[in-house]
């Protein structure tokens, strides 16, 4: 069997420079870099409604908006199929199986679920369908054979019950499921961008967000207000990267062709952290050098976003067609489970031939 990535978003807001550093960009490099059989990526509503059933105007409204993030960022439906979870019902009814072989302590104990629970306060009242969610993901890895999930560390424990629900069914059943593995960020710093506010974490909620679809000006008044170091007070005390937002950024996005192109003065990164750990470098100038770098990552991104904008009809077309291809996947798959887990009743010949010689020799 071939190499089959898969990996999605959930559609409850614009995509940032968090989800682009940490598994945006790195699936465009997987993409051009055409080393693997199959590639999906998919628009994931199904999962998004776990915690907005409430709203689910919100998530409708970010189909388009995930989708044109996609397709800016630069991912190609000629080489990536792109699809929206919900119109796959495989899918659906794969997470049902999986309900079987899975216990509710199992999923309690799940890290990422606990953390998620807190995030949300939904302590005293969970709903099944996201206390449930990690075996819909497990659903859709196995429904397309996926071999490689590109996503964060803190994903490796929802993998990880992927796992245990393939290694169940196919003792159970037979050898039927593929066992992912996860392919993590190749930058450290890119496991998890911090929020512009120093935030462990970006979110919509805090405004601490710098998405993919901001223009020059919103982006350059969110990195002015950055947070660095809180002790330079002035420009000739000694500075410190660690913590300093600015300088996490820089780890992520700076080249030293950046430096050679916008602040020669520095060769690298390094010798900039050296400056300004010494003393002597202000932290308006380390900005103005991240919005020129953000802007030459960025510029080609808006541009080819405003290029889908002028044709939305296209891009459902898109994940229509990417929809239906993939459906035609997970259909293949789901054939195959029915018939390990001998419920293709209506497909099994010797099934209905048996027992009619067994009710007409009574």
């Amino acid at each position: 069997m071939g190499k089959i990535i898969l990996t999605g978003d959930r559609p409850t807001g614009r995509l940032h420079l968090g989800h682009y550093v940490g598994s945006l960009r790195r699936r465009v490099e997987l993409q051009n870099e055409g080393d693997f059989d199959k590639m999906f990526v998919f628009i994931a509503d199904v999962q998004a409604l776990t915690d907005n059933a409430d709203n689910p105007e919100k998530v409708r409204q970010n189909i388009i908006e995930v989708a044109l993030d996609y397709l800016s960022a630069g991912l190609d439906p000629e080489k990536v199929t792109l699809f929206v979870q919900s119109m796959i019902p495989e899918l659906a009814e794969l997470t049902v199986y999986f309900m079987n072989l899975v216990t509710v302590s199992r999923l309690q104990r799940n890290p990422t679920v606990k953390t998620e629970i807190q995030m949300r306060n939904f302590e005293t009242s969970i709903p099944v369908g996201f206390f449930t969610y990690p075996i819909s993901q497990a659903a859709d890895i196995t429904a397309f054979k996926a071999t490689t999930v590109p996503a964060g560390e803190d994903q490796e424990p929802m993998l990880e019950q992927t796992r245990e629900i393939v290694k169940r069914f196919n003792y159970i059943y037979g050898d039927v499921l593929v066992e992912p593995k996860i392919m993590l960020p190749t930058n450290q710093v890119c496991c998890r961008l911090p929020g512009t506010d120093g935030k462990a974490k970006m979110s919509k909620s805090l405004g601490n967000c710098i998405y993919l679809s901001d223009s020059s000006k919103e982006m350059q008044q969110k990195v002015k207000g950055m947070y660095t170091d809180p002790g330079h007070l002035r420009v000739e005390d000694p500075g410190k990267v660690e913590g300093n937002t600015v300088f996490t950024y820089l780890d992520a996005f700076s080249t030293e062709d950046d430096f050679a192109e916008f602040w020669p003065e520095y060769k690298n990164l390094d010798e900039l952290k050296d400056h300004y750990q010494r003393g002597g470098l202000g932290d308006m100038k380390c900005k103005k050098f991240l919005i020129k770098v953000l802007d030459k990552r960025l510029e080609p991104i808006r541009q080819r976003r405003h290029e889908f904008e002028q044709d939305i009809p296209e891009v459902y077309n898109i994940l229509k067609k990417g929809s239906e291809a993939a459906g035609e996947v997970a259909a293949k798959t789901l054939d195959q489970v029915r018939e390990a887990m001998k419920i293709n009743y209506f497909n099994d010949a010797a099934l209905i031939q048996q027992q009619a010689e067994m009710y007409r020799n009574k």
